[in-house]
């Protein structure tokens, strides 16, 4: 890769209107669903739907920090990358051990709270994973935002199988493996975002070693 592209500035499509407006949708969809399966988890000792509230909590987040740095230069995006990638394993890790404790202490959850609130999360998911998709193959900060509401859509299937399945079976398991599969997905995707984010970095060092010469 030439040094110009590795000290360029953010892209257009990263600056312009479409892409803040994008964020700014995604961002307060996201906030109001941390809300809402919050309480649904809550309510319905759902181990699944808190596990999706963390992740739109987690997702709120990074949208709020992939608006500060969006017009900033690739090295400020790519760290801003590293941070999420590090906040999704963070996550997913806080989450497999929250399944692992429930397996061992918890009761069986409520299915059909579980499966409108997974419903509706899906839905949200799906029209913030269309919004962005056009995104998905910008930087590593671009394309973070765009695994995110991936991970997230993909996640809120398997919370309204795992509802389907506490309702056969009457026990939690179903619950407790979409919430593994949830923190997985977000280990296997945080570790994504990071590794792109590293080679962005190595590469905006090597573009300014070579210009200092």
């Amino acid at each position: 890769m030439a040094c110009s592209s590795c000290v360029s500035d953010t892209p257009k499509n990263a600056i312009g209107g479409g892409w803040r407006r994008a964020l700014w949708i995604a961002l307060i969809v996201n906030a109001l669903m941390f809300a809402v399966e919050l309480y649904a988890g809550a309510a319905a000792d759902s181990h699944a739907l808190k596990a999706d509230a963390l992740d739109f909590f987690g997702d709120a987040a990074n949208y709020a920090i992939s608006l500060l740095v969006a017009g900033l230069a690739l090295a400020w995006r790519a760290r801003a990358a590293l941070l999420k990638g590090g906040t999704l394993v963070a996550l997913g890790a806080y989450v497999l051990g929250s399944a692992i404790w429930a397996a061992l202490h918890g009761s069986s959850p409520e299915p059909q709270t579980m499966g409108i609130i997974g419903t509706l999360a899906l839905l949200a998911n799906f029209a913030v994973a269309v919004l962005l998709f056009r995104f998905r193959s910008g930087d590593a900060n671009m394309r973070s935002v765009w695994i995110c509401s991936r991970n997230d859509a993909i996640g809120n299937v398997a919370v309204v199988a795992a509802a389907a399945g506490v309702f056969g079976t009457g026990t939690a398991y179903p619950d407790l493996i979409v919430a593994a599969i949830l923190a997985t997905l977000g280990i296997t995707g945080g570790w994504q975002i990071i590794r792109q984010a590293r080679v962005e970095l190595a590469e905006v060092r090597h573009c300014q070693l070579q210009a200092a010469e």
